[in-house]
């Protein structure tokens, strides 16, 4: 017998493997790596897998199964998950099986009817749990300490919720057993209603911790997500915000393979988590009661506050807060920023939020330039225009790496005063030194970065978007002239005899053609539905902007032809045509980078005001 290592991504091996646990009543799971263990003939009698620290899909045949083959191929598993930097390491199975594991070291975490989770290694929950004493101690130092922290507990104590009484509201408050309470939210993004939950719970414990879900698969990613919690509940001196468990088990961790029925798979999921809660989480924090929004609308949702009342002593749940009839929601405000309604927004969100939104805005109105195909001379999803060291690929990275900053520049924005000059640059120099590094030295988005970031500071300042432009253009007028970008030399290129204007001098007037000309024009557009909203906006662009990215690269002749020939495609617009015009431009090396700009500009612009 040998141990071979199987690759699950390549249809082949794949095939093997899934042949395999289909003999053995199982099915294919997401993995990256697959052992196979095989008898004299290369037959495969004995398989795991591996995603992450998790070991996945573990059969071995009936034949061999009292060979301690199993023992083998765990001890194989786990060896290979240290390599992989992994100290400790996981596995989901069924509940008969709990035995064999135990006797390979592992131990139980958490148990459902249908599966439980085990683990091994150094660390661990343990870690976990010691941080959460931690910061349970910490507390318990401030309450001994703190004349003001103490007064406050003191009136916020509450024993009971009788079932007869709304659990939102606070009962007859005493002071003989301190009530330690937990919320868990997601918070994609953070909204009034979330704040409103936090609120109603701290009226009814002594402390209460409030643990963001940490899995990164929401839009708003956990760092920003957690930063919006902390930020918005800081008026609550009895709150913490806590890091989220790595251990939640969502639909997207739990592993399925091992069910009889897939029907079984979300209660089985929930009850694990609510396991893990009860087991390691809630006693680690000395919390009580487990406090919960009701659900209106989400199926799943409200079946884990169904679990959650089954499984927990103690849950209440908080009416959800409402605005116009309907539950303030993190999916309200997710639709509102897909449809561009700032409006709606800012009635969901507690202006503490309003920052990272607006970066996302910000983000959004990249990609959407990005993904724009066909576009003529420039980077899209078909090829890379009239460029040579950039791709799509380089293009999203520099997004991806861009977004961070954004939300740096809206949370300068958001302060009373407008920032200083100084501020901005700095923030925008960090921002273009990590975009350079992550493209390797290529200018993939320095323009954009420019206007985008005014107009996101300036977004973040004003609540009044009317007065928007007004603000852009005092931030651009402390921007001194500049040497070396590509407008200062496409001025230098017309030697006078053309007004060029470059990006500096669009921003001081405050992009006067996009919120005169370009903007109506998208928003119009948008609204009749047009499929080629953003193909025609762009092509509008490019018949007024003086787009020093051309006239860098090729002559200021060749920049009032790219005018003419946009201008003559809006008229008679067709999408073979639009194809035709970008394998001319690709071949005459022509690209309408500042135009691209421009169109990423105006669908932000977009996003803030319609």
């Amino acid at each position: 017998m040998e141990i071979q290592t199987l690759n699950p991504t390549t249809p082949r091996q794949r095939q093997r493997i899934e042949a395999f646990l289909k003999r053995n009543g199982l099915r294919f799971d997401d993995m990256h790596y697959y052992a196979a263990i095989t008898d004299d003939d290369g037959e495969m009698i004995a398989g795991g897998g591996l995603k992450g620290n998790v070991i996945k899909c573990v059969a071995v045949d009936d034949a061999h199964k009292g060979e301690a083959i199993a023992n083998t191929l765990i001890s194989h598993l786990i060896a290979h998950a240290n390599e992989e930097g992994h100290s400790n390491v996981m596995l989901f199975t069924k509940p008969k099986n709990r035995q064999l594991f135990e006797s390979l070291s592992f131990r139980l975490l958490a148990e459902a009817p249908e599966a439980v989770l085990m683990e091994t290694g150094i660390g661990g929950i343990n870690n976990m749990v010691e941080q959460l004493k931690k910061i349970k101690e910490e507390g318990e130092v401030c309450k001994e300490n703190n004349q003001e922290c103490r007064k406050e507990e003191k009136t916020n104590l509450n024993i009971t919720t009788p079932q007869h009484l709304n659990p939102s509201t606070p009962q007859p408050l005493t002071t003989t057993t301190p009530l330690r309470g937990v919320v868990v939210m997601n918070c994609n993004p953070f909204t009034l209603g979330h704040r409103y939950l936090i609120e109603q719970a701290a009226k009814q414990v002594e402390r209460l911790f409030v643990m963001v879900v940490r899995e990164d698969c929401s839009l708003f990613s956990y760092a920003e997500r957690k930063a919006m919690v902390e930020q918005g509940v800081a008026h609550l001196k009895n709150v913490t915000v806590i890091d989220g468990s790595e251990y939640a088990i969502s639909q997207a961790t739990f592993p399925t393979y091992f069910l009889k029925r897939l029907d079984d798979a979300a209660d089985t999921q929930m009850l694990l988590d609510l396991d893990l809660f009860r087991r390691h989480i809630a006693p680690a924090l000395g919390a009580t009661v487990r406090f919960v929004g009701t659900e209106p609308t989400d199926r799943l949702t409200r079946r884990y506050n169904q679990l959650m009342h089954e499984v927990l002593a103690d849950v209440r749940e908080i009416v959800r807060l409402e605005k116009e009839g309907n539950a303030v929601s993190a999916s309200r405000v997710r639709k509102a920023m897909e449809q561009g309604d700032m409006s709606t927004i800012r009635q969901l969100v507690p202006p503490t939020t309003l920052p990272y939104i607006i970066a996302h805005l910000a983000t959004q109105a990249l990609q959407a330039e990005l993904d724009t195909t066909p576009k003529p001379g420039l980077v899209d999803k078909d090829n890379n225009g009239a460029h040579r060291d950039m791709d799509y690929a380089l293009m999203q990275r520099s997004i991806d790496t861009l977004h961070p900053y954004f939300v740096k520049l809206a949370l300068l924005g958001c302060a009373d005063a407008l920032p200083s000059h100084t501020a901005i640059r700095d923030a925008g120099i960090e921002a273009e030194k990590a975009m350079l590094s992550a493209t390797n030295g290529v200018n993939t988005h320095k323009g954009a970065l420019f206007s985008m970031g005014l107009a996101v500071v300036a977004a973040a300042h004003e609540k009044n978007t009317d007065s928007l432009q007004t603000t852009i253009k005092a931030l651009a007028a402390s921007f001194p002239d500049t040497n070396g970008t590509h407008g200062s030399k496409a001025k230098l290129l017309s030697k006078g005899t053309t007004a060029i204007k470059g990006a500096l001098d669009n921003a001081r007037e405050g992009y006067e053609m996009l919120f005169a000309e370009w903007l109506p024009f998208y928003i119009e557009r948008r609204k009749e539905r047009d499929a080629h909203t953003l193909h025609k906006t762009l092509l509008r662009i490019m018949c007024d902007l003086d787009d020093t990215n051309v006239i860098y690269r090729t002559d200021l002749a060749t920049a009032e032809e790219v005018k003419q020939e946009a201008r003559a495609l809006l008229d008679s617009f067709s999408k073979a045509a639009l194809k035709d015009m970008d394998r001319h431009y690709t071949t005459r090396n022509i690209s309408p980078g500042g135009a691209a700009d421009m169109l990423s500009l105006t669908i932000f612009i977009g996003s803030i005001q319609t």
